[in-house]
C-alpha cells in the first residue's frame, strides 16, 4: 500500500567525487526556495555519461554520509551504487514512484547544464511523467535552449510560483534563483593531487576521511 503523501521531497544523484560545496549550497537554497522536505542524495555507480569515478563506491557513499551528518534536510539513498549497470535516472524515478505513489510531490534537481543537454538523456520525454524538475543555476550555462523545439518544452512546463511543485506529483520545471558556486570534483582531485589544501571547498569531516584514506594522491 502506497504511503500517505508527505511534503515536497527531491532527489539530487551525481558522483560525488568527491562531494563539496559546490553540490550542497545551491541545493539548501532551492530548498528554502521551493519548499523541499526532503532531499535524497543519489550516488550514481556507473554514471552513463562521463568516466569512472576515482573514489570507490564505498568511500563516496561514506562521504556523502560524513557531508550531511548534521544536516536533518538530507538522506541518502544507496540503490544505485548497488547497480552493476548504468545508473539511468528514469529507471530510478520509476522505482520511487512506485514505492512512493502516484500522488507524492516529487522533484528531480539538476544543474542548468544537464537541462540543457536534457534530450540526450535516456527516456527523458517520460521523465516529466514521474517528477518535477528543479534546476540550479550554473555559471557560465545560458538560460535557454538554441532549438526552438525545446524551448517550447520548457516554456510549456515552465512554472515561477513554487507552491505548484507542492501541490501536484509531477510535471513542472521551476529554476531557482541559486548561488553560483564555481567548485568542480575535478579542481579539488587536481588540487589535492598537488598537495594542495582545498577544506574550504568542502565539508570538513570531508576533508579529513580524503586525507585518512589518501584518496586523489598522484
Amino acid at each position: 500500500m502506497n504511503a500517505k503523501p508527505q511534503g515536497l521531497q527531491a532527489l539530487f544523484g551525481g558522483t560525488f567525487d568527491p562531494i563539496h560545496y559546490g553540490h550542497l549550497r545551491p541545493v539548501e537554497a532551492l530548498a528554502k526556495q521551493v519548499g523541499l522536505q526532503k532531499v535524497i542524495l543519489l550516488p550514481n555507480h556507473v554514471p552513463p555519461h562521463r568516466p569512472q569515478p576515482e573514489a570507490s563506491p564505498a568511500q563516496r557513499l561514506e562521504m556523502v554520509k560524513l557531508a550531511i551528518q548534521d544536516n536533518p534536510l538530507f538522506s541518502v539513498d544507496t540503490r544505485e551504487l548497488r547497480r552493476d549497470t548504468p545508473s539511468f535516472t528514469l529507471e530510478t524515478l520509476s522505482e520511487l514512484r512506485q514505492e512512493l505513489g502516484e500522488q507524492q510531490p516529487l522533484a528531480f534537481i539538476i544543474g542548468q547544464d544537464s537541462l540543457l543537454s536534457i534530450n540526450t538523456w535516456h527516456g527523458w520525454t517520460q521523465l516529466l511523467d514521474k517528477c518535477h524538475l528543479l534546476v540550479c543555476a550554473r555559471p557560465g550555462y545560458a538560460t535557454h535552449f538554441d532549438a526552438p523545439d525545446m524551448q517550447q518544452w520548457l516554456q510549456q512546463h515552465q512554472v515561477t510560483e513554487p507552491q505548484i511543485l507542492s501541490e501536484t506529483p509531477s510535471g513542472s520545471i521551476f529554476i531557482g534563483d541559486t548561488p553560483l558556486v564555481n567548485i568542480s570534483a575535478t579542481e579539488i582531485r587536481e588540487q589535492l593531487g598537488l598537495g594542495q589544501a582545498c577544506d574550504d571547498l568542502l565539508p570538513r569531516a570531508v576533508y579529513h576521511y580524503i586525507q585518512q584514506q589518501n584518496l586523489y594522491q598522484k
